[in-house]
Parts: C-alpha cells; sequence; structure tokens
C-alpha cells in the first residue's frame, strides 16, 4: 500500500474505504460480509474510512466492527455534520454526540461540513456559533481535523476554501470532471493552501467502468499498456500529487482486492502525455452524444442571476450519454442543493456569458434547450423537498 502525508503528517493509505455502499442483504447491511471486506482492507494497510451521519446504518455498522476487531487505533475516521439538520447551537452537541456513539470512539479523526454548497450556507453556521464549537472540539481532541465536502462549480468551492482555515477538503474529481465541479482548479487552489485534498466519485458512480461506451471500451483494450478501466481511472487520479486520498465504495472481496493491488503498485507521475491523449479519447467517446461542446473551463462564469452554466451543461450532456437518472442527480446538486438556486430558469438572456465563451458556444440557446429537458416535473419536486432543508 502507497501512503501520503496530510497536513499534519499523518501517514494515510491513498485507497480510502467509502462507507456509503457497504453490502446489503434484505434491505440491511450484511454485517458478515461487510466485516471481511474491511478486516481485509485494513490487513493489507488501508486505514482511511469515510462515513457520514446521512449514511443508513453505515457509521454504527463500521463502529461495530472496529471495536470488535480492536482496530480503531490503526484507522483514522471521516465522518460528517449534516449541517442541513442543524437549527440551533444545540444541534450542533446533539448531532455531534450521536455520532460518536454510533462510531464507538471518543474522538472524529476527520470532521467535514456535509454537502457545504455555498458562502451562505457557511455564514448561517457561523452565526450559530460553529467556529467556536469547531475549535473546542480540536483544542480538547475530540475532533482532529475540520474539513468540508463540496459539489458545485469551481469559482464557489474556491471561495469556501478560503473562508475558514480548513485542514482538508472532499471533492468529487476523475477524468471525466476534471475541468467541472471543483475541478482541477479547485484541487490546486486546496492543496496550495495546505489543505489535504480527499476525492470522491473516482469512477462517477461506476460510469467509467460499467457504462462504458464500446468505442470507449476498445481504446483501452488497444493500448499498449493493460490495465482495466477502474485501474485507468485510479491511476489518473493517483498519479496527481496534489490528491491525498481516493475513496472507493467497496461492496465485494473482489473489489477490495483490485484497488488494493492498484494503490500499492501506482507512482506519482506515471501517466504522462500519451496516457493522457489516449484518456482524451475515451473522454471523447464517452461524450459522442453530447449535446453542448461545453469544456467546463468556467470563463462564462459568474453569471449576473446565478446560473451554474458549466453544471447545467454537464447534467444536459449527461443525460444523452448516461440517461435520464444521473442527469437529474447532477442538475439537482448543482442547482437547487444550495440556498439560491442555479438554475437555467434564472437566465434573463443577457448574453454576458457569450462574449467571453472560448468555444463560442450559443449558452443563451442552450440553456433554454437545458431547462426544457432538465426542469421536468420530477426535478421541481425534488428542487422544492431540497430547498426546505436549504432553508435551515
Amino acid at each position: 500500500m502507497n501512503y501520503r502525508a496530510d497536513s499534519y503528517g499523518n501517514q494515510l493509505s491513498i485507497l480510502g474505504f467509502g462507507c456509503m455502499r457497504f453490502k446489503s442483504k434484505l434491505g440491511k447491511i450484511d454485517m458478515a460480509e461487510t466485516e471481511r471486506q474491511i478486516m481485509t482492507a485494513i490487513e493489507s494497510g488501508v486505514n482511511y474510512f469515510d462515513t457520514a451521519y446521512i449514511y443508513p446504518g453505515s457509521e454504527a455498522a463500521l463502529g461495530e466492527i472496529l471495536e470488535k476487531n480492536c482496530v480503531r487505533d490503526k484507522v483514522y475516521i471521516a465522518t460528517k455534520l449534516p449541517h442541513y439538520l442543524i437549527k440551533s447551537a444545540d444541534d450542533l452537541e446533539k448531532m455531534f454526540s450521536e455520532e460518536l456513539r454510533r462510531l464507538r470512539t471518543d474522538h472524529i479523526d476527520y470532521y467535514l461540513m456535509h454537502m457545504l454548497t455555498d458562502i451562505d450556507t457557511w455564514d448561517r453556521l457561523k452565526s450559530l456559533g460553529i467556529e467556536k464549537w469547531l475549535e473546542e472540539k480540536k483544542a480538547k481532541g475530540a475532533i482532529r481535523q475540520i474539513g468540508f465536502s463540496y459539489h458545485g462549480n469551481s469559482d464557489m468551492f474556491c471561495t469556501l476554501a478560503d473562508a475558514y482555515n480548513w485542514d482538508m477538503c472532499l471533492i468529487q474529481y476523475n477524468y471525466m470532471d476534471e475541468h467541472s465541479q471543483a475541478g482541477r482548479r479547485g484541487l490546486c487552489h486546496a492543496h496550495a493552501k495546505g489543505m489535504s485534498v480527499m476525492i470522491m466519485e473516482p469512477l462517477r458512480g461506476g460510469k467509467l467502468v460499467n457504462r462504458l461506451p464500446e468505442d470507449a471500451k476498445k481504446i483501452f483494450a488497444e493500448y499498449k499498456t493493460s490495465h482495466t478501466p477502474a485501474g485507468w481511472a485510479f491511476r489518473w487520479l493517483w498519479s496527481q500529487p496534489e490528491i491525498t486520498v481516493v475513496l472507493s465504495g467497496m461492496n465485494s472481496e473482489e473489489m477490495v482486492k483490485e484497488n488494493i493491488a492498484t494503490a500499492s503498485s501506482v507512482e506519482i507521475g506515471e501517466i504522462g502525455p500519451e496516457e493522457e491523449a489516449m484518456l482524451k479519447r475515451v473522454v471523447g467517446a464517452i461524450n459522442a452524444g453530447m449535446k453542448v461542446g461545453c469544456t467546463g473551463c468556467g470563463y462564462c462564469m459568474p453569471c449576473p442571476k446565478g446560473v451554474d452554466i458549466p453544471g447545467t451543461f454537464a447534467a444536459y450532456n449527461r443525460r444523452y450519454a448516461e440517461g435520464r437518472f444521473w442527469s437529474l442527480v447532477d442538475y439537482v446538486i448543482c442547482t437547487a442543493l444550495r440556498k439560491n438556486s442555479t438554475a437555467a430558469s434564472n437566465c434573463i438572456g443577457c448574453g454576458k456569458c457569450e462574449k467571453h465563451c472560448p468555444q463560442s458556444i450559443d449558452i443563451r440557446k442552450n440553456l433554454k434547450d437545458a431547462k426544457k429537458v432538465l426542469e421536468t416535473p420530477v426535478y421541481r419536486a425534488a428542487r422544492k423537498v431540497v430547498g426546505w432543508f436549504a432553508r435551515f
């Protein structure tokens, strides 16, 4: 297993165990199988485990397995505060105490604000006294490091990264999302600030393994170096020195062993220009059915009315590349999971964005088309639900 140091010098396995997708049986976590997978990972050197308050049964299952096998002191636990459920300062203590109880521990190694969406949300938490609360917990050793997880564009990510003295962050990043979400710009910004950067969705919800088009599979198969599609995705990430840990939502022993083998053999910088060019051809094959030639560069931003233009186009393109479900998930995350909507329907047609687009995209027309496809009754219902949480 390869290791990289976090901002405090702790040696973390570059492969982290994402605990959102534990193996289930009859609708419940399969504890026997999950224990086998977790212990296989630990015995092979994995020492970073990521869970969250809202992952059903995850914190309790992880806590039980670590306690049963007497390995709590061999691992680092990352979990998350569901700030969208916090209405008062008292709720901070209540949620945190419950997480300690579930995890059967007296401290959390990495404590993240879960899905921190924008600066308004952080300001609301500050008004509840969260900065003082976090620093008190840190001084007592109950929280060792403080961070946030994020879905959204690079501009807001950088704003949030600058808003507090964070120790670490968790972002979605993969060779498909190199210039969307926080993107490479956000990754480098956080790294330059001395933050540890953890990565989620390295396989884009399995898209980069299980739902590759045949043309993309052919590119991999014909390349001179042989790796599985998952291996290429992980190696692209671990080749970058700015990345500390890559999470994988492993739920089979085979997956655990395959990812450990990759994490034990990869080297920083091993993905060179030739490999990058090959992966760009894979991206091209995946995006063959894309509707808008948006690269996610962000030159069109900020929009005067707050429209997340790159995020909207990414979701719009995903609708035709992967289907309705993942497109809906992306669009809800990038436009509705925040205090103020960033949906395409906010566009007033001012055209400011088009003056700065390197691809000369007809942004206003494409936003109208995206609105028709994406802002369905299902989306509007989802927006109402997440909007309710965002108010608190």
